[in-house]
């Protein structure tokens, strides 16, 4: 490897597809420190493009779209592998969403992650956490993004709760704010509606406490900016105190002052932001009037950050996705047993026909997710045996795996809920040509490894080669072995069946 190809291994992009801005992030690794070497941002305001039925609008899409075009040139020469692209609150929400993230991935040229809430919320605690001196207290991390508010607290570089609630700064702008105005009748409505939202974890996080309270993203920077502002121009020579519920109450005086959004300028706030300050402003004041926070500091660090790290944990061996496969496979009380054996049939099946197969590496680690679903094919047991299958899906598809994204989450559900019975072929029509063929084939060889450890013998099997063409598989078994083993002969006949409903034919002597 040359010098140049090395030093390209070193660099890491990041791009958060919030619902307020897009960020991207270009950092290097020198000497295990991360560090920054280029930032790029665009306001463009995805969630106001939502129209009363949850869609996005052809002209809010093309706003991000463009921007996404000046991003993508930018990553251009950073390995794929070290990129990683996730969206957030209104791209969870859009009905349409899909349609905006298939147009964003042909302009990048790379697969968008849509990550869920209280995967989001980690992630911003691990680029907060990693931006903070190191300590003992338990922390308190707030980041009020365009569409929801992450509240996360925890220890070291360890979330112990995480919540995202449905409000942020533009969504409460579009609540509170509409008709532009800046009094106290707005401010009181907008603190009633996240008031409502922040009684759901209220108690759980008083009671869990904190020593230092910080906040990351543009509105609680912003609010800072400003305060920070007016500490210089006043004659105090107290140290600067960061945000407190006396400057918060400060800055909305001064905004009811202003009557009006149009007219907001304040010196500390730019153009950029204002119109959507009084909606973070608004949610920040409720949560400390709530919480009982008494004061916080900014962090320039958040999601982008967070995702680095994370990303980088993948390299390391730290990947949090296989704590939580270790953390799925204990509390659901998985035969770990079973799940070596199947293991070790999938691999050997896999490695013998990856070479026939067209896999989109960028889009899908088959290898990876093989490993993983052999891992969690049983979670459905714990609930019953009839339609396990399906229990096991509907768990994958529905819990809060730290790491996961809500693709991968998908890919897992459909292939856990695919292993036994009817193919469900029309489920799979969802992916892209290439990604159906592929995840089909991942299918088949699940239900096949699993087949054929039915008996859960304690012998392990025979050496069985398998080979592949399009649409079938043909399984070679040592000579006498299905004479040996009458059923499962019988359960390959009526796999075969199953399969030939969906017109991919399987042989086997």
């Amino acid at each position: 490897m040359t010098n140049s190809n090395k030093e390209k291994q070193n660099i890491f992009a990041a791009i958060d597809l919030g619902s307020n801005s897009f960020h991207l992030i270009v950092t290097e690794v020198k000497n295990d420190q991360l560090l920054i070497i280029d930032r790029m941002k665009e306001m463009v305001r995805l969630a106001s493009g939502l129209d009363d039925k949850g869609k996005l609008s052809k002209e809010s899409q093309q706003i991000g779209l463009d921007c996404l075009a000046r991003f993508g040139q930018r990553l251009k020469n950073i390995p794929a592998e070290n990129i990683r692209i996730v969206g957030t609150n209104t791209l969870r929400k859009a009905k349409n969403g899909a349609e905006f993230i298939s147009r964003a991935e042909v302009s990048l040229n790379h697969p968008i992650e849509i990550i869920a809430g209280r995967e989001e919320a980690r992630l911003i605690y691990l680029g907060v956490a990693h931006s903070q001196s190191v300590n003992t207290d338990n922390r308190l991390v707030i980041d009020i993004g365009g569409g929801s508010t992450e509240f996360i607290i925890g220890n070291g570089f360890t979330p112990s709760l995480t919540e995202s609630l449905h409000m942020g700064c533009v969504s409460m702008t579009l609540k509170a704010f509409a008709d532009g105005k800046l009094n106290e009748s707005n401010f009181k409505i907008a603190e009633l509606y996240a008031r409502l939202e922040l009684q759901s974890i209220e108690n759980n996080y008083k009671n869990f406490g904190w020593v230092h309270a910080t906040g990351a993203s543009g509105s609680i920077k912003s609010i800072a900016k400003v305060l920070r502002a007016q500490h210089e121009q006043s004659e105090t020579t107290d140290p600067y105190p960061g945000i407190t519920t006396k400057g918060l109450q400060w800055i909305i005086k001064q905004m009811i002052k202003k009557k009006n959004i149009d007219s907001l300028e304040m010196e500390g706030l730019s153009p950029e932001r204002q119109a959507v300050f009084a909606g973070g402003v608004a949610v920040l004041y409720a949560a400390f009037k709530v919480l009982n926070i008494k004061s916080m500091n900014a962090s320039d660090s958040a999601l982008r950050e967070g995702v680095i790290y994370d990303l980088q944990g993948r390299f390391k061996h730290e990947d949090v996705r296989q704590r939580t496969i270790n953390h799925l496979i204990k509390q659901y009380h998985v035969d770990t047993k079973q799940v070596s054996e199947v293991e070790q049939s999938l691999s050997s099946f896999y490695q013998q026909i990856q070479s026939h197969l067209i896999i989109p590496q960028t889009q899908l680690n088959a290898e990876q997710i093989l490993n993983w679903v052999a891992s969690l094919h049983e979670v459905g047991l714990s609930i019953a045996h009839n339609q396990y299958h399906k229990h096991g899906a509907y768990i994958i598809e529905n819990s809060d795996l730290p790491g996961f994204s809500r693709q991968e989450q998908h890919r897992l559900a459909l292939l856990i809920r695919a292993q036994r019975r009817k193919f469900p072929k029309k489920e799979f029509k969802q992916f892209s040509k290439t990604c159906d063929q592929t995840m089909t084939y991942l299918a088949i060889l699940l239900r096949l490894s699993i087949l054929l450890h039915r008996d859960r013998s304690e012998n392990s099997l025979p050496k069985i080669n398998i080979q592949a063409k399009p649409q079938k598989l043909s399984l070679q078994f040592p000579k006498g072995f299905l004479e040996q083993h009458p059923l499962t002969l019988v359960d390959l006949e009526l796999e075969a069946g199953y399969l030939k409903a969906i017109k991919f034919e399987l042989k086997f002597k």
